[in-house]
């Protein structure tokens, strides 16, 4: 989908349209959710704090986050993916991956039912949605990314060498900034380079993934789409527009999160026997730290104490934190192994 939570907002209210519009929650701290079209000219985008984002566009309209109704409007567009295929794996509420071999309706040519998807989307929703196909997940995705807002892209198997090969690494779905820079240290810019380097020399460098660059420079990959596909962990992040310094600081940030996280696995009817802390610093170094509970946990006031033991001095070691997220993972259902003892204090463990 297209700008998905700012399109939803304008389609809802007509005073919106044609407006540079984020969604975000309002204060300093805030980050921009989603930026509408009409604002990415002056630089807006995802993730960006909102401070920021205020300062390049003194007109920008901000709207706080609707999440039932993109959640209704989730619930429409994979109704419609659910006509063609069988095979639909959800990224999240605005993306998914189709399987379209054996469609369901639509006829033999994945381009014509990406069209057909795109329409009916439209039509149902009152949004417009931007399709990529190929042969694989990478492919389809990096496709998707090619002509938006509202368009169609489509690779076929005899252009992918061509295009991989002038494509900065940059723009490789899964590629990102920082190993970008990597990369571009030891003169690798464009697919065409990482396809001379050896499967071996980048393995060596980045370890499985190097494996994984390789293949994706040459246009292989072999993930299938998974319907249904199981939760490996849930969690929420925030981003800070000022560094927060001490463990108080960061602390009283961590029962929001947790809050985000129970809301999340509620909706699944999940719990996590791990609770993932994780914290982003100044410098841009990222570290997280982990523990295994004795019960899986769901609740936030659980959530955020399991977090905030593994929040120490010792950890922050004086560095500003940029962002902070807690994540659950280990997951089952909610009141499994609620047969053994009470949660309690954990140790950290790394």
């Amino acid at each position: 989908m297209d700008a998905f939570y700012a399109s939803v907002e304008q389609r809802d209210d007509p005073r919106l349209r044609g407006r540079p519009l984020a969604v975000a929650w309002g204060g300093k701290r805030s980050v921009v959710l989603t930026a509408s079209y009409e604002a990415r000219p002056f630089g807006v985008r995802s993730a960006m704090p909102l401070y920021r984002a205020l300062e390049r566009c003194p007109d920008l309209v901000v709207v706080p986050p609707r999440f039932e109704a993109y959640r209704e409007v989730s619930t429409q567009i994979r109704a419609v993916f659910a006509r063609y295929s069988a095979l639909v794996e959800p990224l999240s509420l605005d993306e998914a991956y189709l399987d379209v071999t054996e469609p369901l309706r639509g006829g033999p040519s994945a381009t014509r039912i990406a069209q057909h998807v795109r329409a009916e989307v439209r039509a149902e929703t009152g949004l417009s949605a931007t399709a990529g196909v190929s042969v694989n997940k990478f492919l389809a995705k990096l496709a998707s990314g090619m002509n938006k807002p509202d368009g169609l892209t489509v690779v076929l198997p005899q252009q992918v060498d061509a295009l991989l090969a002038s494509l900065p690494v940059s723009d490789f779905h899964g590629i990102g900034p920082a190993t970008a820079a990597r990369l571009a240290a030891q003169g690798i810019h464009t697919g065409a380079d990482l396809r001379a380097v050896s499967p071996g020399a980048l393995t060596a460098q980045f370890g499985k993934l190097g494996g994984h660059f390789w293949r994706i420079a040459h246009g292989q990959d072999d993930r299938p789409v998974e319907a249904d596909r199981p939760h490996k962990s849930i969690g929420a992040e925030e981003t800070y527009g000022d560094d927060l310094r001490g463990v108080d600081a960061v602390g009283a940030r961590l029962p929001l999160l947790a809050g985000a996280v129970e809301r999340r696995l509620s909706r699944a009817g999940l719990a996590g026997r791990v609770v993932v802390l994780k914290l982003k610093f100044s410098d841009r170094a990222v570290i997280t730290r982990r523990v295994t509970l004795p019960v899986p946990v769901h609740a936030a006031p659980d959530l955020a104490r399991a977090a905030a033991h593994l929040l120490t001095p010792q950890l922050l070691a004086e560095r500003g934190v940029r962002l902070a997220g807690i994540t659950a993972a280990g997951l089952c259902g909610v009141g499994e192994g609620v047969g053994q003892p009470g949660l309690f204090d954990p140790a950290p463990q790394d």
